[in-house]
C-alpha cells in the first residue's frame, strides 16, 4: 500500500502567490496526497483560489476549513490537533513557496522503513518574490537531537514530513498543549524528544520566496545573526524556551527517559542563579546549536540570564 500523505496549509492572505504553490503540489511525483488547508479569515482571493483549485481534482482530496484567527502558529496548531487518530503521513507547507517535483517522494523515500517516529526535512532555494536569484539555506552540519531542539530549530515547516508514528505523536502531543512557538520547532522537539529519527537532508527540496509578507523568511546571512543576538537580548528567546517548556511539561510522559532527565536539568540549569553556575551547567548538558555563531549566542544568553 502507497504512502498517502495529508499536506497541512495555513493559509492567510496568500492570493498573490497560492496558484503556483497549489501548481507545485499537484506537480508531485509522489501523487497519493491529500490538502486541508486551514484559511485564518483572509479577505482576499485566496479562498476561491483553493475552492477552484479543488474543483479539478477528486472528490474530497482538498478541504478548506476554517482557522482559529489567533495567528500564524495557532493555526497549524488547530490543524496537527484536528488530525484524526491515524493520520498517515503528514507533510505541512507554506501558502507562497513553490516546490520541486520531487518534495514528496524524496521525502518519503528518506523515512521508509524506518521504525518509530520519524521526520525529514531539507534544504530550500531561498528565492526573491519573483522566485529568482537561488541560494541555498544555511547547512546544518550538527546532527538532530534533542539536545540540539531544546535550543535551535532546524526542521523548516515548509520542508516538513512526518511518517505515521511521528504524524501519530505530534497530534496526540498538538491535542495535550494551548500553544506553541512554530508547529516545526514542536515536531522537532517532540520527536526527538520520544526517541524518534529526525533526516535532514541538504539538497532542497522546495523554492523558498522571500518578500515583505513572510511569516518567518529566511534565518541566514548577517541581518540573521544581528537578529538573533538582538532576540536574546531583549527576551524574546526566553518567551520562546518557556513556551517550548510548558508544552514539554505537559508531554513529559511521552518523552524517553533520557529526554525526560535532560530536559529537568535544562530546566534547573535556566533557573540557576549566577553566571558563571549557569555556564558551568549549561556546558556539562552537551547542548549545541549548529553554528559557532548560533552556539554564541546561546552562551551569551546564559550569560545575561535570557535562557
Amino acid at each position: 500500500m502507497g504512502a498517502r500523505v495529508t499536506i497541512l496549509m495555513g493559509v492567510f492572505q496568500g492570493a498573490d502567490h497560492l496558484k503556483e504553490q497549489l501548481a507545485s503540489i499537484s506537480g508531485q511525483t509522489h501523487a497519493d496526497w491529500s490538502l486541508v488547508a486551514s484559511d485564518d479569515g483572509s479577505t482576499d482571493g485566496g479562498p476561491a483560489l483553493i475552492e477552484g483549485f479543488a474543483r479539478g481534482l477528486a472528490e474530497g482530496q482538498v478541504r478548506l476549513v476554517p482557522g482559529p484567527r489567533r495567528g500564524f502558529a495557532a493555526n497549524y496548531l488547530s490543524l496537527l490537533q484536528a488530525l484524526p487518530d491515524d493520520p498517515g503521513w503528514v507533510a505541512t507547507a507554506d501558502q507562497d513557496d513553490v516546490w520541486l517535483p520531487d518534495r514528496l517522494a524524496r521525502g518519503v523515500a528518506a523515512l521508509a522503513g524506518v521504525e518509530g517516529p520519524a521526520l525529514f526535512c531539507s534544504r530550500s532555494f531561498i528565492t526573491s518574490d519573483r522566485l529568482e536569484g537561488r541560494r541555498l539555506s544555511a547547512p546544518r552540519p550538527r546532527p538532530p537531537s534533542f539536545r540540539n531542539a531544546l535550543v535551535q530549530n532546524i526542521a523548516s515547516g515548509n520542508t516538513l514530513l512526518l511518517n505515521p508514528a511521528a504524524a501519530r505523536l505530534v497530534a496526540a502531543s498538538a491535542r495535550r498543549i494551548d500553544g506553541f512557538v512554530v508547529h516545526d520547532w514542536w515536531a522537532y522537539l517532540i520527536v526527538t524528544g520520544a526517541g524518534g529519527r529526525v533526516v535532514h537532508d541538504d539538497a532542497p527540496t522546495i523554492l523558498y520566496r522571500q518578500h515583505g509578507a513572510n511569516s518567518i523568511g529566511a534565518n541566514d546571512g548577517t541581518r540573521a545573526r544581528l537578529r538573533r543576538l538582538g532576540q536574546v537580548a531583549n527576551g524574546t528567546f526566553r518567551t520562546w524556551n518557556e513556551t517550548n517548556a510548558r508544552a514539554l511539561a505537559a508531554c513529559r510522559d511521552l518523552l524517553s527517559p533520557e529526554a525526560r532527565a535532560l530536559f529537568a536539568a535544562w530546566q534547573e540549569m535556566r533557573a540557576t542563579p549566577g553566571f558563571a553556575r549557569r555556564l558551568a551547567r549549561l556546558r556539562a548538558l552537551g547542548l549545541y546549536r549548529q553554528t559557532r555563531a548560533s552556539t554564541l549566542a546561546l552562551w551569551f544568553a546564559a550569560l545575561i540570564g535570557r535562557l
